[in-house]
């Protein structure tokens, strides 16, 4: 039986909430056209109003289980956050019929295997294209617009805090700690910035895409994750000097030996496009074997460009009701029932050329030495900068580029160098990745 409006129940009326209300209020007409029918916000749990929003006379519940146990509301919106509460809410509307529209990575990435066959079971659906880079809408180019295509690898630029961040010192020569706090000033960083800066939302963010991709069960377990806090204006001076920018990359990749999940920062091309993405934009780029390198860009975080996400999953879910038809697409794009198992690549076995940045003395000798630890490891250097050393100082900076080697080799090459009486600092190692193709 088709749906002449369909109900929806939000849960959760902070900045997303509040811009997904004021988004379907404000293009219902649109929406409705769109839909193939009325899209109608019954029922709202939350604490508190938001002056963000007038909620008019729709019905406002500070219990938000209220919405979930409503029996108007046919799809519920999870926008609360956090994966504690989330998860009960979620489970208790799917075993109660209601489809989910969610903007919430973590409850995704870390539980999503279970309630996608929660969802199965009751035969209802979870939506999720906010959880990942915002407004940009690559949940559906994965699941739909891709959907002919193998795909090789993605990357991206999926944490607007750590690219802003990274933005701010190699435009105006800023130190971490000093960016951080203007972040957390304006609102792009939390109180406690870990998830952002140590590249855990990210990482959440990259399993999605990757359980997406390769169609293979959410993994968060498995993803490496290596942060942005020990970078430098120095490395970013370096790597401009070299032809390269720092970008903090969540990297998927399938190889011959399995899939590569890992979170890190990473030197680019300058010349590419994904190198110029600046500020708190997101942009993931994505190689299909038949259509070659896609890139998609645009806000990755606030409240209408979150919500434009959320109204897109809902009119997704709309056009279904109103037709009398199940939802299109598996929520990953795959039978969750012949989900590949594959093997992560352990990061020992990941190969990539790699920039690595030391402190020497200034003497005869001593690349010598370095060139023989890297020779003995079957590494190769493409590129080289030493600058001189300050009047009186026997200390200077210096910059290597290396061809392709795995991270066990480096790890191996890296511990002798560092052993060397010469060397007077720890090594800074950053991946390359050309991304090309």
């Amino acid at each position: 039986m088709s749906a002449q409006t369909v109900k929806v129940g939000i849960c959760g009326l902070g900045t997303v909430g509040s811009g997904t209300f004021n988004v379907l209020s404000r293009n219902s007409a649109e929406i409705a056209a769109r839909a193939r029918c009325a899209v109608e916000v019954v029922h709202v749990g939350a604490r508190r109003d938001n002056p963000a929003c007038e909620l008019g006379n729709t019905r406002v519940s500070r219990d938000i289980f209220a919405v979930a146990n409503d029996p108007e509301v046919q799809v519920l919106v999870e926008l609360i956050g956090g994966t504690t509460v989330a998860r009960e809410l979620v489970e208790t509307a799917l075993r109660n019929g209601k489809h989910v529209v969610t903007a919430n990575k973590a409850l995704i990435a870390e539980f999503g295997n279970e309630l996608f066959a929660l969802a199965e079971e009751y035969g209802v659906t979870i939506r999720y294209e906010a959880a990942v880079a915002g407004g940009i809408p690559i949940i559906k180019a994965l699941r739909e617009g891709l959907a002919g295509n193998r795909i090789e690898w993605l990357a991206g630029i999926i944490n607007g805090t750590g690219n802003f961040i990274l933005s701010e010192m190699r435009d105006k020569g800023r130190d971490f700690a000093d960016v951080l706090a203007e972040a957390q000033a304006l609102g792009y960083a939390e109180a406690d910035p870990t998830f952002d800066v140590e590249g855990i939302d990210a990482a959440h963010k990259l399993v999605i895409l990757a359980s997406l991709a390769f169609g293979m069960p959410l993994q968060f377990s498995s993803v490496f994750t290596e942060g942005i806090t020990k970078l430098t204006t120095q490395d970013m001076e370096y790597a401009e000097q070299l032809g390269y920018r720092i970008k903090h990359l969540g990297i998927a990749k399938q190889t011959g030996g399995g899939v590569e999940l890992r979170v890190h920062p990473t030197l680019i091309p300058e010349k590419r496009l994904i190198a110029n993405v600046n500020g708190v934009k997101n942009a993931v780029l994505v190689e299909g074997d038949a259509v070659g390198p896609t890139m998609y860009y645009g806000a990755g975080a606030g409240a209408e460009p979150t919500a434009s996400a959320v109204v897109a999953d809902i009119v997704d879910l709309a056009r279904a009701l109103s037709g009398g038809q199940d939802c299109r697409v598996p929520s990953l794009g795959f039978d969750s029932h012949n989900l590949r198992d594959v093997r992560i690549v352990p990061m020992s076995e990941v190969v990539t050329p790699w920039y690595l940045r030391m402190v020497a003395e200034d003497k005869p000798g001593v690349l010598s030495r370095i060139a023989t630890i890297f020779s003995d490891q079957g590494i190769s250097i493409e590129a080289l900068i030493q600058k001189a050393p300050a009047e009186g100082e026997t200390l200077v900076p210096l910059i290597v580029l290396t061809n392709k080697a795995a991270q066990g080799s480096m790890d191996q090459a890296v511990a002798a160098i560092q052993a060397l009486d010469s060397i007077s600092s720890e090594v800074v190692r950053i991946r390359v990745e050309s991304l090309d193709g």
